[in-house]
């Protein structure tokens, strides 16, 4: 049974009501910055369960009368064709996804706007593809010595010099992809056109971690930390909410470091005083007000805590995750007093691959892979590979039998299956490996619940897959990942490949 810790419906109508509150103090239009993810946030889902995933778009939607969106993505993300892991896609490919995401919700999104454009070839291509779709799209050329010059950046030299963007509504939520990428410089661009049209706005964020009202060692602050060793966001008292209002408040240090130079900008710009003491003050963010159990996403907090550490560590081996990130990660676990063990499928994981090594005769040379899965009812099953599947493809039918009552021996799929398959990859398509992967292995199983009735059963446990906890002691394949994407379950792997093989798919 799922232990939650997290009310949605609380936690969306004080966010909602807050968000209106700020748009009356504002006199005029609000610029919104949102970091994080609007939808489909798993980070959140996973450090306070019961949060709903795309919660904060129904916060939107229930406003929606009164939004205008504009989406930023940074020229050199799309250059580089950097990822989002949750979703296994480009930055520039979630653009598309985040327009039709918002149309579902009943929002326009109609105005995309590239960052620190200067004719770079992607980027180009980019601009073309999603004008093609009816999309206006602008470009905001970077501005010498951005942020510290501010006779530069606030003038027709800097915010003046990158294009208005016309928005109707008395909000404007400005979003990304992901960090990095333009939101508040397009937040603050916009305010200095307003303001030169005799406009008045004003600029707050909606971000959801760190929590500010959440005590800095809070497990749910903790792993924000982890999940930003790469950039080296660190959780500090915000001190300047704390000598204007004697009240402890948790902010992070990119902004801690950059407000005294954002409140001279917005200062500039506007021409007044600005209302904010504090980074804080500009938060919307009332995320604390839906939980229910503390010590239940405190617990859920040590747990990201150390799939982080474990993602890192993978990352590392990648090349993806520099050795300053892996010992941010390091350093994180110990705050926490935490240890790899404490996730328990590592445990299971290690235990199956010893086994499995002492069992294999003497000779076998094939690389011995292991993997563990937990479900959130307390089953816990182990595999390994065969020259038939992945462990991760042995894993998900065991699981699958665990849950359904299925003896392990019964072969789920029909061995004329898997046998015309692995033919096909190794004869036809010329693989190197053809053991199933978890992606193709599901395939089979569909196939096979045509004809089995225990297939059949096992096919109805999928869903009772999700968010379930899994473990592997090598890095799993693109294949293995995609399947257990689609079927939402957290993944953490030992940092090593399967094979020596340098290229490993």
């Amino acid at each position: 049974m799922r232990k939650i810790g997290f009310d949605n419906d609380k936690y969306l109508r004080e966010q909602a009501d807050y968000i209106l509150q700020r748009v009356r103090e504002s006199e005029g239009k609000l610029y919104l910055e949102c970091g994080g993810k609007l939808l489909f946030d798993y980070h959140a889902s996973r450090v306070l369960p019961g949060f709903e995933p795309s919660v904060k778009m129904r916060v939107f939607e229930s406003l929606k009368d009164k939004i205008d969106v504009i989406i930023c993505i940074y020229a050199g993300d799309i250059e580089r064709r950097k990822m989002r892991s949750d979703f296994g896609i480009s930055y520039d490919s979630d653009v598309f996804k985040m327009i039709d995401d918002f149309a579902s919700y009943g929002l326009k999104c109609d105005k995309v706007v590239i960052t620190r454009y200067e004719n770079q070839p992607a980027a180009m291509l980019f601009k073309s593809k999603i004008e093609s779709k009816g999309i206006k799209c602008y470009t905001h050329s970077a501005t010498p010595g951005y942020p510290g010059n501010i006779d530069v950046v606030v003038s027709d030299e800097g915010y003046g010099k990158n294009s208005y963007i016309p928005t109707e509504r008395p909000i404007v939520l400005v979003t990304a992809p992901g960090p990095g990428s333009g939101k508040l410089a397009t937040c603050l661009g916009q305010m200095y056109h307003e303001t030169k049209m005799g406009r008045k706005c004003s600029y707050a964020k909606f971000e959801t971690f760190p929590v500010w009202n959440l005590p800095l060692d809070h497990p749910v602050n903790i792993a924000y930390e982890a999940a930003t060793a790469d950039i080296g966001d660190v959780n500090l008292i915000d001190h300047f909410h704390l000598q204007a209002y004697g009240k402890v408040a948790v902010n992070y240090s990119r902004d801690l470091e950059a407000f005294p130079l954002l409140k001279k900008i917005l200062e500039r710009i506007t021409g007044t005083s600005c209302a904010y003491q504090s980074p804080t003050d500009m938060g919307v963010n009332r995320i604390a007000s839906g939980i229910i159990d503390d010590e239940i996403c405190r617990e859920a907090g040590r747990q990201e805590i150390v799939r982080r550490y474990f993602s890192t560590r993978m990352q590392y081996a990648q090349g993806i995750a520099g050795e300053d990130a892996l010992n941010r990660a390091k350093t994180i676990m110990d705050k926490a007093g935490l240890s790899p063990d404490y996730r328990a499928v590592v445990k299971e994981a290690n235990s199956a691959l010893e086994k499995c090594i002492v069992s294999r005769k003497e000779g076998n040379k094939g690389t011995i892979c292991a993997a563990a899965l937990e479900t959130e009812d307390g089953i816990m099953v182990n595999a390994h590979n065969s020259p038939l599947m992945h462990a991760g493809s042995a894993l998900i039918l065991n699981a699958l039998k665990a849950m359904a009552g299925i003896s392990k021996e019964e072969n789920l799929i029909s061995p004329q299956i898997i046998d015309a398959i692995t033919k096909m990859k190794r004869d036809v398509l010329r693989g190197r490996g053809v053991s199933l992967n978890i992606d193709e292995i599901l395939i089979c199983l569909a196939m096979s619940s045509t004809m089995n009735e225990n297939a059949e059963k096992a096919m109805t446990m999928l869903p009772n897959l999700t968010r379930a906890e899994v473990h592997f002691t090598h890095i799993p394949s693109a294949g293995d990942m995609i399947g257990l994407r689609k079927l939402g379950i957290n993944v953490t792997s030992e940092p090593k490949f399967p094979s020596k093989n340098v290229y490993n798919p």
